[in-house]
């Protein structure tokens, strides 16, 4: 893509595309602004399988992909099976721990790759949409799913991406397909699977595919889905999302891959900074403020770094655990999380680790604050979210911890919603959306 054609992009998308999204839109996977932060908190703070609950529905197909919202419309990508094939949940589908590092079986079943629209206030079904039917031709591990990668919005048009099959699609917000692209299939490491989400931002789909065979990051029109840069990866698999980051100095995208984080010009692909020297692989997704911007990573066997890295940063630098790191706020050894994102609020960085732990960081100084048991939690998949004064994690058995934000650990509440939950929650004004294995709730406290 010519730098012309970036430059006229670039002006366009400044002046002259104007917003028709709403405050309380959840636009893609963790939000708006891609971290699991909600300004103003206006959902319920407790619910069960009686209490609180506007409604649910059984959707057609299952997927670990979010929902998200535009004004009253809620869309949710899923793959349908015939025999009705489900993900597992960790004890299912991870027998033992070295399980964690071998795929399931090659698929043999044709499966429908659709999206769904329903209304948020009633959770009717608005329309329903089948893109395609195929044989996925690479296996997965049986606690991922087929459609795990979040769709995206820009208010005008819906995003949907599924890695399983390659597809990217452009689509109005009443179903009917604008664009498409094929951006080819890969083996993932252990035949995990794919489950990185798009992200858009001013006119740009970001698309991650760091997988074992021809890894690849994408910035797409979301006007007619071409490139409008591209940048071919020598890293093998990584299963986290990019994120936009916003910051004090200027706009970067932030992508967390096989032993490295890159920044790049969002705008151009440009690289701003590289850091390398970490171990492993990503599944969870950065956090940030607007002067550091968090990551981590940890695997079945070993638990990686935790790391903030400071505005401004430059150049390609490797990471000295613990040691002071150019471009490096602070660093800690075996503190990263697993799958579960982390999250900031009141000025804390929460960590979910194994056993039950929740820990809680310093987001200025990396001083753990506090390490604490989340009673009888079980494996935490789906990613954090929180306001100003509360946090909130949910495990995959729908256990769900109301956490006081801040430096002392008090649970506010705890939930059950009886279902299976690796899908990261959404927010939608005065509605929380969950998703379980084959059911969407809606949590919302009742009209008074």
């Amino acid at each position: 893509m010519s730098s012309a054609r970036i430059s006229v992009m670039a002006v366009a998308a400044i002046c002259g595309i104007t917003t028709v999204l709403n405050a309380s839109d959840w636009t893609q996977f963790r939000g708006p602004q891609g971290n699991g932060q909600v300004p103003e908190l206006s959902h319920p703070d407790s619910w069960s399988d009686t209490e609180n609950v506007a409604w649910a529905v059984e959707l057609a197909g299952s997927g670990w992909s979010s929902p998200i919202v535009v004004r009253d419309r809620v869309f949710v990508t899923m793959a349908i099976s015939e025999a009705g094939t489900k993900p597992l949940g960790m004890t299912e589908g991870v027998r033992n721990m070295q399980s964690m590092g071998l795929g399931g079986k090659k698929p043999t079943e044709t499966l429908q790759f659709a999206v769904a629209c329903l209304n948020l206030n009633d959770g009717s079904l608005v329309w329903q949409k089948s893109l395609e039917q195929k044989i996925p031709p690479h296996a997965i591990h049986p606690s991922n799913s087929f459609a795990t990668e979040s769709p995206a919005t820009d208010g005008e048009r819906l995003f949907v991406y599924f890695g399983a099959i390659g597809l990217v699609a452009g689509l109005d917000l009443e179903g009917n397909e604008l664009w498409r692209r094929d951006v080819g299939t890969f083996k993932t490491g252990n035949d995990f699977g794919t489950g990185s989400s798009l992200m858009v931002d001013e006119g740009l789909v970001f698309l991650q595919y760091d997988n074992d065979e021809k890894s690849m990051l994408l910035a797409l029109d979301a006007t007619t889905g071409e490139d409008v840069w591209k940048k071919d990866r020598e890293y093998k698999t990584a299963w986290s999302s990019p994120l936009v980051w916003r910051n004090s100095q200027r706009k970067e995208l932030i992508v967390c891959g096989e032993g490295n984080v890159t920044s790049y010009n969002a705008r151009t692909g440009e690289e701003f900074w590289k850091l390398t020297g970490i171990p492993s692989s990503f599944s969870a997704s950065p956090a940030s403020d607007d002067d550091r911007v968090f990551f981590g990573n940890s695997g079945p066997f070993s638990s990686g770094p935790l790391v903030a890295v400071a505005v401004g940063n430059s150049g390609t630098t490797a990471l000295q655990p613990e040691k002071q790191t150019p471009g490096v706020g602070w660093s800690k050894l075996k503190a990263g999380p697993g799958m579960a994102s982390p999250v900031l609020a009141a000025g804390c960085l929460y960590v979910p680790g194994s056993g039950s732990i929740l820990n809680c960081y310093d987001a200025a100084t990396g001083e753990r604050v506090y390490r604490d048991r989340l009673e009888n939690a079980a494996t935490i998949a789906s990613s954090l979210w929180a306001s100003s004064e509360k946090v909130f994690i949910l495990d995959e058995t729908g256990k769900c911890f109301v956490i006081k934000a801040g430096p002392t650990f008090e649970v506010l509440a705890t939930n059950q919603i009886s279902d299976l939950f690796w899908s990261t929650p959404s927010i939608a004004g005065d509605s929380l959306l969950l998703r379980g294995i084959s059911k969407l709730y809606c949590i919302r406290a009742a009209a008074k």
